[in-house]
This record gives structure tokens, sequence and C-alpha cells, in this order.
């Protein structure tokens, strides 16, 4: 049974879940690493501290004279500032700091318990050497407590204008006397040392791949529906309504695809029901026009001279009456056949010059450029009725601005058959209604000037019961173009 929740709590669902996830890393992480406290003492803190016991023990193996250079040395291979200092926060090797006051005051906090200022020892009484150590003198080892050499373990502090970030830490393996080295950094990172951002940037890459996978299935979900619906819409737009529409999902998508295929459906019975009314009536007219045009011949061979221009006014006007007739019916024939009509392959230039030779086109009117042998999958009929309808159009409105040219190509398994004429075109606004029933681009026109509209609805009725399209567009700098595309029947 699928669970029917609403897309808004669906995605807000997915957010939130998304949100808390972050959020407990997030939380995770300042709780765990960004707190002075924890980076001393923690990983980044170990990590410091085996930098500093390895430059205490090189110290403590080196002369004096020579702690200088190798503070330099490990200042430039971690880009952090090492320096020692004595009880009063006085540098006595290394970098040429000038400690804070801050730095200065837990440095002499840190001469031990019960030790009067100036004491070198906080551990048991020893003689006091001043200067360099005696000759062979090595010092406590490094395994010692690190709080002999003034009470404090090692201590991050940060202080301001400028901001700097100090690591204190004890130094009992060098000289008789407290001492301590000091570290100084521009960066909560020292160099690495206290904060190594690789293993951040690896957890927010992993954090983004999570969330991409997280998400993309669910989104992409709905992205594939809504593509479907757009798809499905553009082509019942087109006329296309056997359109069906996945309605599986159990959310407001899913009701909006199932909406569609039952608006899909009721059109098409309403088109088909309108257009089967349209053919009745248009039959049903037949009849009556018939006995009207015979009694009207009657009358024109009885009536005499004065009346033969009533008669003839009477002619004009039920011949007019007759076509709109025979096209109202076309078009509903054609719109009910394309259901169940079967398509063959048909010859398209034998059948272009029947059309031409029906529609009294002459040579001097027509450039025909099409292969002898180019063949499409339509209904003969209904094609050359669309065909004769668009070179009607194009000698009636451009016969007499220049030669009209029909010519076909091959696109993509598709032939492209395209009537062309020099005329002045249509109004671009009026170029998206073409092919309505019942629609002219020139609202003014006359019986004698346009037809009733339905030519190009004719058209595009018949081409789509052949599987077909139709393009109309204006060429520049003058002219229109039809083009009407069919599959090829041969289509390698």
């Amino acid at each position: 049974m699928t669970l029917r929740l609403p897309l808004f709590g669906k995605i807000l669902g997915w957010f939130f879940l998304n949100l808390l996830l972050l959020a407990l890393i997030a939380g995770w992480v300042v709780r765990s690493e960004f707190r002075l406290e924890a980076l001393i003492n923690g990983a980044g803190g170990e990590r410091f501290q085996r930098v500093a016991d390895t430059l205490l023990g090189e110290l403590r193996e080196r002369p004096r004279n020579t702690w200088d250079r190798t503070l330099e040395r490990f200042s430039a291979t971690y880009q952090v500032q090492f320096a020692i200092v004595d009880e009063r926060g006085e540098v006595v090797a290394g970098a040429a700091l000038t400690l804070p006051e801050e730095i200065k005051s837990r440095v002499r906090v840190g001469r031990g318990p019960g030790r009067p200022e100036g004491a070198r020892g906080n551990g048991p009484q020893r003689e006091e050497f001043r200067g360099a150590p005696p000759e062979g003198f090595r010092g406590p080892p490094p395994d010692i407590e690190r709080r002999a050499a003034g009470g404090l373990p090692r201590t991050l502090l940060q202080t301001h204008d400028p901001d700097r970030f100090w690591v204190l830490f004890p130094a009992p393996q060098l000289e008789f006397g407290p001492r301590r080295l000091v570290a100084q950094a521009e960066t909560l990172s020292a160099g690495g040392l206290l904060v190594d951002y690789r293993p951040w940037l690896w957890a927010a890459g992993a954090v983004l791949v999570v969330s991409v996978l997280w998400w993309l299935p669910f989104v992409h979900g709905i992205t594939r529906s809504l593509r479907q619906m757009t798809l499905a819409t553009e082509q019942i737009s087109v006329g296309r309504f056997d359109t069906r529409v996945d309605g599986g999902r159990g959310d407001e998508l899913g009701r909006l695809g199932l909406a569609i295929q039952s608006m899909a459906v009721r059109l098409e019975h309403h088109l088909t029901g309108q257009k089967r009314f349209l053919s009745d009536i248009s039959h049903e007219l037949c009849a009556p026009i018939a006995r009207l045009q015979m009694a009207l011949g009657i009358l024109e061979q009885r009536a005499d001279a004065a009346q033969q221009q009533q008669v003839a006014d009477l002619r004009e006007e039920l011949d007019h009456m007759s076509a709109l007739v025979n096209e109202l019916l076309s078009f509903s024939k054609a719109g009910l056949k394309s259901r169940d009509l079967a398509l063959g392959p048909v010859i398209l230039r034998p059948l272009i010059e029947r059309v031409l030779a029906r529609e009294g086109v002459g040579e001097q009117e027509l450039r025909l450029d099409v292969d002898a042998q180019e063949t499409v999958l339509a209904e003969p009929e209904l094609l050359a009725r669309a065909l004769g309808n668009l070179v009607r159009n194009s000698l009636r409105y451009a016969g007499a601005a220049g030669p009209i040219t029909v010519s076909t190509v091959r696109e993509n398994g598709l032939v492209v058959l395209t009537i062309a004429d020099e005329g002045p075109g249509v109004p671009p606004e009026a170029l998206a209604r073409l092919g309505e029933p019942f629609f002219r681009p020139d609202a003014a026109r006359t019986r004698e000037q346009g037809g009733t509209g339905l030519g190009l609805a004719i058209v595009k009725t018949c081409l789509e019961a052949c599987q077909g399209t139709l393009t109309l567009r204006n060429r520049s700098p003058r002219g229109f173009a039809a083009e009407v595309r069919l599959r090829a029947a041969n289509p390698a």
C-alpha cells in the first residue's frame, strides 16, 4: 500500500531530516574540536606536544650557543615561532617574541608553588648553576612529569590586537630553573599542528556526497514526473489526445498526472463528437443544397433577361454554401478517419504532379524539386487533399508575386516537403493561430478575396491522420512557406 503524503510534506520532511543530520554533525564538531581546552588536550595538542618533545630533546643534546639555530629551523618547518623563555617571561633563545602581559603572567604563575621569585628549580633542593650547565649535564629525562618546570601543563591561549595564539610547554629537560617553550601562531591551525584541515575537507566532501545521494533520487523522481507531464500537455496541445501519463505516484503529482490523462480523454471525446456532429450536419445539408441547385437550374432556364442577374446572384450564394458544406464535410471526415487509418508507402512526385494538374498550375508558376523515388508513409487521398489546399493558398495569395517552389529534403528519418511562395506572407501575430477552424489572418477579407477559414484546418487534420506535422512560417525578406513533415517509407 502506497503511503499518500502530500508533496509539500515530503519536501519539508526530507529537508528537516537533512537539516537535522547536518546540525548534529556541526554540533559534535563544535563541542569536541573548536574549544581551546579541547584543542590543546586533544589530538592536536598531542601532535604539538610530540613536536615540542622532539625540539626540547634536540636542545638538550646541543650546546647552548646552537639553540637559536635549532629553534629557527623548527619555526621554518612548522610555520610557528618557537622560543625559550624564563620564569620572568623573557626570551632566552629562539624567535624575538614580545610576550603580552597575560602570557607573562601565565609564565610567572608557572614558577611553582612556594618558590620565591628568582628560584630556578621546583623539585628537591639542588645546587644552582649560573650560566651554562656543567659539562656532561643532561638534565632529567623527557618522561619526567611535565609539571616539574612550573606546575602547569601545556596551555593554549589567545591574545588580541593583534590576534595571536600561544602554546606554552614546560621544559623540565633543560638546565636547572624554570624554563618554558613558547610557540606563537597567527592562526588557530598553527601550521597544521593544532588543527589539520584535511580531515575536515574529507568530512565536508563526505557530507556533500551523502546529501547528494540523499536528495538526488527524490528530486529526480519529481523532475521525471514533471517532464512526463510537460511532454504530455505539449502533445495534447497539438491534438494528440491519445497521450498517457504515469499516474502511479501517491502525491499531488500523481493526482495531476491522472487529471491530465482524464482531460485528454474528455477532450478527445468532445472533439470526436464535435467532428461527428459537423459531419452529420454537412451530410444532411448536401441533399437540400443539391435540390436547390437543381431547382435553381430550372429557374435559370425559365427566367427572362431581366431576371438573369438575380438568378446569377442566387447561384453564387448557393455555390458558396455548397463549398462551405463540402469543406466542413472534408474537415470532419479527415478527423474521424485519423484513429483507424492504415498508412502505406506513397511516392511523392507523381502525387504532387496530379495535385498541380488538378489545381491548374502552369510550368511558369512552379519550380518542382522532388526526387522521383522519394516515398513517404501516408494515406494518398488525405495527403493529396492537404497538398492541394496548400498549393491553392499559394496561388490565391501569391500567384502573381513569383513562382511557387515545391521541394523535399531528408531530416532524421523524415521527409520535409516545403511549398514556398514569394508573396507578402502573414502578420507575425497571426502565425500561431493559422490552422484554427474559421480563422483568417485578415478579418476584412471578402468572399472574393479569401475562403472560409477551413483550408489550413483541413490540411492539419489530414496530415495528423497521416501522422505528419505542419509548420507555417514567413520567409525572409518576403514570402511564405508551409513545411510538411512525414515519415519516410525507406529511412535508410
